[in-house]
């Protein structure tokens, strides 16, 4: 079900074509980037958290890791991230498949610096063997974002 509203959602944007389901498991960013065939850091990883009682999503390479310092600058409060069995109630995909698309109504939609690196990112797309191919214009389009953060660890050299 998750997979079909993302796909009804992102056809508003002509990009449902850009869809890619796996016979495997897409669930975590190393699965999804051997199916892929890409870097991990390609893979845009989409965390859910709760500020102030309302879900938000932040969408981040897939190499990076929430920095906590950083994140209460941004919001204020801890980063607290959704529990597995409350992702779907709150976000509308559950854990594997969270992505920007097709989301309830009340979430907001954040996306990390760390992309910017990137022409292309895929995302996953409501289920957890699903992908979107999506170019970083596309991914600020059709997520619907807020705007973007820096809410990620520099990687250690």
């Amino acid at each position: 079900m998750s997979l079909v509203k993302a796909k009804e959602y992102l056809k508003k944007f002509h990009l449902d074509g850009n869809v890619i389901e796996f016979h495997e498991s897409t669930a975590t960013v190393r699965e999804a980037a051997e199916a892929l065939g890409c870097k991990d850091a390609e893979i845009a990883k989409t965390m859910a958290f709760l500020v102030d009682d309302s879900p938000i999503l932040i969408v981040a390479s897939g190499d990076k890791k929430i920095d906590n310092s950083k994140f209460k600058q941004t919001f204020h409060t801890k980063a607290k991230m959704i529990p597995s069995e409350e992702l779907e109630t709150l976000v509308g995909h559950t854990a594997g498949g969270v992505c920007p698309f097709g989301i309830n109504s009340n979430v907001k939609v954040y996306l990390d610096v760390s992309l910017k690196e990137f022409d292309t990112v895929y995302p996953a797309c409501g289920t957890s063997n699903s992908a979107v191919k999506l170019t970083i214009p596309e991914l600020e389009e059709a997520s619907n974002y807020v705007e973007y953060v820096d809410v990620c660890k520099k990687p250690e050299n």
